[in-house]
């Protein structure tokens, strides 16, 4: 079975953000940032190399039945526009 490549790992979410080029979505990153962070209580962690996560959930597929770590809620700066992540296993 293929593991999943979007994990959690030590990368800077800071320097993310930092590194977008677009100054109003670096501005916009800030600001989710800290709005997601009040709201989950936990610090940001980089899942994979472009995603911004809070919170962990062990998600099950009802299909396949295999099981895979994921994030509560997160965003992505993504080149045309921001990506929003919320899970519904909260």
């Amino acid at each position: 079975m293929a593991e999943i490549k979007t994990k959690p790992n030590t990368a800077s979410v800071e320097d993310f953000i930092n590194a977008v080029e677009n100054q109003q979505k670096r501005n916009d990153s800030f600001v989710l940032l800290e709005m997601m962070k009040s709201a989950i209580g936990e610090d940001p962690k980089m899942w994979g190399s472009s995603l911004i996560g809070f919170g962990n959930v062990r998600l099950k597929s009802p299909a396949t039945g295999r099981e895979v770590d994921w994030l509560r809620i997160g965003f992505s700066p993504r080149k045309a526009n921001l990506s929003l992540y919320i899970s519904g296993n909260m």
